[in-house]
């Protein structure tokens, strides 16, 4: 078993981001809030940890924060979008366009 399987990923509200540290460095997504949605603007992986499905992880706890808390989720940042277009899943989550 990898060391960061055991690791949890937290939800900063205060930094409004999740994050995930792993050997050290963190892995993270950022967002903002807006009424009835959540943007997604930023998911960083630091070059060592890349490749080991971190970011995967803390893009998932923040779309089923987003479902939990009733947010539509509009997807700024390109590997969130690549995320959910990979995972139908979460596709009922994605804000609709005006």
């Amino acid at each position: 078993m990898q060391k960061e399987s055991s690791s949890a990923v937290h939800h900063h509200t205060s930094d409004h981001r999740f994050e995930l540290n792993v050997d050290g460095a963190t892995v993270f997504a950022e967002y903002k809030l807006a009424p009835g949605t959540i943007i997604f603007d930023h998911t960083v992986t630091p070059g060592a940890l890349r490749g080991r499905g971190l970011a995967a992880r803390v893009v998932e706890a923040g779309l089923n924060y987003a479902r939990a808390e009733h947010l539509k989720v509009v997807p700024q940042c390109w590997y969130v979008a690549d995320y959910i277009r990979k995972y139908p899943a979460f596709q009922d989550l994605l804000a609709t366009r005006a």
